[in-house]
């Protein structure tokens, strides 16, 4: 079977299309590991921000094993939490995180947001971290609604003054991590979280944006071929370079261009 079955530019945006979940965390592990390292070339270190999502697990189990990255140089921070959840939740995107890669090799800092909940001012805490240590690389995804991180239609903002926030998530957004499979229903999830804003994530060096699956092709089509609108906030990605995503074929399904060179 093919395993890479299409690739096309959207704007500023390199899309490649793959047949399984499998091949498409892959090769996203491959690119990104690869720039790891040539980054890692060019300074003493570098600083990265992971999304916490199963849509991630492929990429994680495969960037977790790729060769020549010297991980005690790297500086990992996180894209977005839940707030109430415990400290210990196995519902929180830290605890995804720290099971998916980051207990798994020697980074050289984890900076986790529930390490900073209890500061007299959380996102300021954090946000000064970020700052000075700024973001090189985003692994990222992309909500059912069109959101990246916890930036909701309705609350995304393209110019966003605040490198961090609080923000109340929409239903939809609550009723993907239901349909993930991280709740059991939608009253269980956390109405509100914290954020990384829209600004760093595209100010950052590079982006690899992963994907998969057939309840994300509406807001894939909508990010890719839409127009560039803060109701669709992944479609900011058209217009910023060195952004590469990568899709398996169900979530591809509705991309006109992809239809059409089948």
């Amino acid at each position: 079977m093919k395993e890479l079955i299409f690739t096309q530019n959207y704007g500023d945006t390199k899309l490649s299309v793959f047949s399984t979940r499998l091949a498409m965390g892959k090769a996203a592990a491959k690119d990104a590991g690869e720039q790891m390292i040539k980054l890692l070339s060019e300074k003493p270190s570098i600083s990265c921000l992971f999304a916490a999502a199963p849509s991630q697990q492929e990429f994680l189990d495969a960037l977790a094993v790729y060769p020549g990255i010297d991980w005690q140089r790297v500086i990992a921070f996180q894209m977005d939490d839940y707030i109430g959840l415990p400290s210990d939740s196995e519902a929180s995107f830290a605890y995804f995180l720290k099971n998916a890669i980051f207990d798994k090799l020697p980074f050289g800092a984890v900076h986790l947001m529930k390490d900073y909940f209890n500061s007299p001012d959380p996102i300021a805490a954090y946000t000064a971290l970020i700052k000075k240590h700024p973001i090189d690389i985003v692994f990222m995804g992309i909500g059912e609604n069109g959101h990246i991180a916890f930036n909701d239609p309705g609350i995304a903002d393209f110019n966003d003054p605040h490198d961090m926030k609080i923000v109340e998530l929409d239903n939809k957004s609550r009723q993907q991590q239901v349909n993930d499979g991280c709740f059991p229903d939608i009253d269980s999830v956390p109405k509100c979280a914290y954020t990384i804003t829209i600004p760093p994530m595209v100010k950052a060096k590079l982006r690899y944006c992963i994907v998969p699956h057939h309840l994300k092709a509406p807001a894939v089509k909508a990010a890719l071929e839409g127009p560039i609108t803060e109701d669709c906030p992944a479609s900011i990605l058209q217009k910023t370079p060195n952004t590469y995503m990568y899709i398996d074929e169900e979530a591809a399904k509705l991309l006109e261009s992809f239809n059409a060179n089948r």
